[in-house]
């Protein structure tokens, strides 16, 4: 794909962050747009602001854990804009706690979204874009895609999973030499509402030496660096040179390589460094119930 114009694309997860950023940059260039976010009043805004910049948009509320809405978006996207080009699976939900704090729903809520949503945007929506001649299908996973922590193993293993399906989909496609490719990108600290909206629970305290609340807005002050705006501009500059993966932000490529360089000693490091900074974290409050949820 050498640019987006004229070009149809479809976006999860438009309501906000990265998925609303990648709306306005495909319009910018002249991409016709269909969005899909499960939080309606969110994603008209997305709409209403994008169809300024010119493009024909069209607004969906979809929840991507539910295999037939999305295929019926799917079809419904073809049939208002008579083909589609591209899908970003973008939406995403994050979640925190040790696997022996977390209850088998916290799994499987993870799971349905940021998981099994990449599979069936990508299953719903591959016949059309081999249909169009010139189609590419965006994953997003994350740096802890790459690199793991403790109290996070639920995101982990669903970014983890997310990287793995779209490297074997992404080889395929190679195999089969037609005109469409996939890309998994790997988002550091982006500034979206993805930690606010965190399910945490208080198990996390074990790890982190601090309370969820508290945790969460550390996450949100000192981690969260990358504009979402400066995120869409990296994607969709990869998606042009057809990278297979896509690293965002300084911490992603920095992770990354210390992955690389230490694959199995970097665990121990993590632990070093979070024991200490849990020895001088802020003690969690007094009364705050372990196991109890916050969202």
């Amino acid at each position: 794909m050498k640019s987006f114009e004229n070009k149809v694309a479809a976006i999860t997860g438009a309501g906000s962050g990265i998925g609303r950023a990648l709306a306005y940059g495909l319009a910018r260039q002249g991409c016709h747009l269909a969005l899909a976010d499960v939080n309606s009043e969110a994603l008209a805004e997305t709409a209403a602001t994008a169809r300024k910049l010119g493009v024909t948009v069209t607004e969906n509320q979809v929840n991507v854990a539910e295999r037939e809405a999305v295929h019926a978006w799917a079809n419904q996207v073809v049939l208002d804009h008579g083909r589609v080009n591209l899908v970003f699976n973008n939406a995403g939900v994050a979640q925190g706690g040790t696997v022996e704090g977390n209850d088998y729903a916290d799994y499987e809520w993870i799971m349905n979204i940021n998981f099994w949503g990449v599979v069936y945007g990508s299953k719903a929506f591959l016949p059309h874009l081999k249909a169009s001649g010139d189609g590419h299908i965006v994953n997003v996973s994350s740096v802890f895609g790459l690199f793991a922590q403790p109290g996070m193993s639920a995101y982990n293993a669903t970014k983890f999973a997310v990287r793995g399906f779209t490297e074997s989909l992404r080889q395929e496609l190679d195999m089969a030499g037609g005109a469409v490719s996939a890309s998994c990108v790997h988002p550091g600290g982006i500034k979206t509402n993805i930690a606010k909206t965190a399910r945490m629970n208080d198990s996390l305290s074990k790890v982190t030496g601090q309370a969820a609340d508290q945790a969460r807005q550390q996450f949100n002050d000192q981690l969260l660096r990358t504009t979402p705006d400066k995120a869409a501009q990296v994607i969709l500059r990869g998606v042009l040179r057809n990278n297979r993966r896509i690293l965002i932000g300084a911490d992603a490529w920095m992770l990354d390589g210390m992955q690389r360089l230490l694959p199995s000693l970097y665990q121990r490091l993590v632990v070093g460094s979070m024991r200490l900074a849990a020895k001088f974290a802020p003690k969690p409050k007094r009364g705050v119930g372990e196991g109890k949820v916050t969202e």
